[in-house]
């Protein structure tokens, strides 16, 4: 089976691996050559990933039996489409179908008509005097977000990057001005994690439940980035998540794949809801229509049934089945020096990878090329996998030690602290 992947990060080195062990063989596009990626690979293309009539030449070169899709931008570009039109089965959502990831007013609309549980109070406004009046007629604090992709870096929420509605009002307004539109909501107070679930438009199957680190600096400060790791644990929930939790993050998602289906537009591949966990129940934040980046790396070593068997089921509407290992892992990753606002770039780094895979650990490329030269983004990331949380957090800062350069990463990511913080907020929050 020749299968096509598109895309370079760490979410696509996680692929690449998962569908070679399930036997296939791998053909790459990506605007960069994932040193990784390469040795898996029986060919490389290189194009931007926006540019679908390109990717589409290799896979008709190459005469690929089915495509997968890392990254969203070609998502939003329509590239399910095209390649589906050509005659290849693609896992990933058709453009109609991945808005619910590129327009966030079209998936709060959504949650809206079908009563979706876990939506939010939201308002989109193309006016800025309206929205300033609305803004402040709510007088509690807001979460600003731009309608389209934003790479996890466009959201400004009061009280942590805007100093309060006043700040919000003037971030929304140069949003309109940017952008035409605004999506205005209610902030909600609680701990984030991530849900990831595979979907054949009808059947949904869920993944080991990830929580990630988006800040740049340790102890959950400095800016937004596309996430500086993540933790995953054995029993496939997380320790500040009930059963109760659990369930109703599903129903929400579930309950959204039915939603595209009546509204005549099936969502099939991967979808990933990024969940608040409120005093209440799980808030959606965002959707996403691919796997996360880094949380791919948390589920995909550990997925036992072939990905190849779970692509074709999603592509022929015949998903039946996903299986996990009983593992935790956490995945710490590595990024240029002044990342994401001022990233070091175009400096090598030194990578010992035999001693990476000494410590036990293993080792995803992402922005970083043949040479080890830094390309501005995440460089790579060293992932631990485990029976405890603890004891796969050991394995990824040891392989984290035999990389050196201009670089810095997060320590505390999957550390018992850091664990133990977000326990206390929920207990916190909801009384307890």
């Amino acid at each position: 089976m020749k299968v096509l992947l598109v895309g370079a990060g760490g979410r696509e080195s996680a692929i690449a691996e998962a569908l070679v062990k399930s036997g296939t063989k791998l053909y790459v596009v990506a605007k960069h050559v994932n040193p990784g990626i390469k040795r898996l690979a029986e060919w490389y293309g290189l194009a931007k990933e926006t540019d679908v009539k390109k990717i589409l030449d290799f896979a008709l070169k190459w005469n690929v039996d089915l495509a997968f899709i890392g990254p969203e931008a070609p998502l939003e570009k329509g590239i399910v489409n095209l390649l589906e039109e050509n005659g290849i089965p693609t896992v990933g959502p058709s453009k109609e179908a991945a808005r619910l990831e590129t327009n966030k007013a079209f998936a709060r609309a959504l949650m809206e008509k079908h009563k979706i549980p876990g939506r939010k109070l939201f308002k989109v406004f193309d006016d800025a005097k309206e929205m300033r009046a609305w803004v402040d007629d709510f007088g509690k604090p807001v979460v600003v977000k731009p309608l389209g992709l934003t790479g996890g870096k466009g959201v400004k929420v009061v009280g942590y990057q805007l100093k309060d509605n006043e700040e919000a009002k003037e971030y929304a307004e140069h949003l309109i001005k940017k952008d035409g539109k605004v999506l205005i909501e209610e902030r909600t107070d609680g701990v984030e994690f991530t849900f990831q679930v595979f979907t054949d438009g009808k059947r949904v199957i869920p993944m080991p439940l990830v929580q990630d680190y988006p800040h740049a600096y340790e102890g959950d400060v400095g800016p937004i980035t596309g996430g500086m790791g993540s933790y995953s644990c054995k029993d496939h929930l997380l320790p500040f998540i009930t059963k109760e939790d659990y369930e109703k993050a599903l129903n929400t998602l579930e309950k959204t794949i039915r939603a595209m289906r009546k509204e005549g537009i099936p969502y099939k591949g991967i979808l990933y809801g990024q969940f608040m966990l409120a005093k209440d129940e799980p808030k959606i934040i965002e959707y996403n229509a691919r796997f996360g980046d880094p949380e791919a790396m948390n589920v995909l070593p550990v997925l036992e049934t072939p990905l190849l068997e779970i692509a074709e089921g999603i592509v022929d509407g015949n998903l039946k089945k996903a299986e996990f290992e009983k593992k935790a892992a956490v995945v710490k990753y590595i990024a240029p020096k002044g990342y994401p606002e001022n990233p070091v770039r175009g400096v090598q780094i030194q990578v010992d990878e035999a001693k990476i895979l000494e410590s036990g650990a293993k080792i995803y490329y992402a922005s970083i090329d043949e040479n080890l030269t830094l390309l501005g983004s995440r460089a790579l990331a060293v992932v631990g996998i485990a029976d405890s949380l603890e004891e796969a957090e050991k394995i990824a800062s040891a392989g984290i030690k035999h990389v050196k350069g201009e670089i810095f990463y997060r320590r505390d990511v999957g550390t018992r602290e850091s664990v133990e913080k977000r326990i206390k907020i929920m207990r916190e929050l909801r009384g307890e």
